[in-house]
């Protein structure tokens, strides 16, 4: 792991809740801690080999973990009674779209089916599709594009159809 990705992780930790990680990838392995005071403490093992993390070579394999839960509806809005809150698997950045140059997977007012992406989070530098677990109309995107979210994040508010 390259010093900028273990500093990154470290400032996505710090905006989060987490108040331990560990990693371990072959020989490498770090854990970073946080206390309730928000002062981070950070322990690495020494590393053994060098490592070079590269993206993989196929397309980005999907990650149907997209946890729905039913959002709380409002006391005066008895239509708010059936959407879902689709919430983030992870921590990582949104993305709407496939590329900076592509359309996004989804708008406000569209019919989803279920397996239909709705976005990508990437992750370590991996790329992870978002799936949708259900047939919905998209309701309201709640995270903006190329932004940080973090795990549980409400992304997408859907109306089951």
């Amino acid at each position: 792991m390259e010093y900028k990705q273990i500093q990154e992780l470290i400032k996505t930790i710090n905006k989060s809740n987490i108040s331990e990680l560990s990693i371990e990838e072959g020989d490498f392995k770090i854990t970073i801690k946080q206390d309730f005071s928000g002062q981070p403490q950070y322990v690495m093992a020494p590393q053994v080999a060098p490592m070079q993390i590269q993206a993989p070579a196929s397309a980005p394999q999907p990650v149907s973990a997209a946890t729905a839960a039913p959002a709380k509806p409002a006391a005066s809005n008895e239509a708010n009674a059936n959407h879902i809150t689709i919430k983030s698997p992870m921590i990582g950045t949104f993305y709407r779209s496939p590329s900076p140059d592509k359309p996004v997977f989804v708008n406000v007012g569209d019919e989803v089916k279920k397996g239909h992406v709705l976005c990508i989070i990437e992750a370590m530098k991996l790329f992870n599709e978002i799936e949708c677990e259900m047939n919905c109309r998209i309701i309201k995107v709640m995270a903006d594009d190329t932004t940080p979210v973090e795990y549980d994040q409400p992304l997408f508010i859907v109306e089951p159809i």
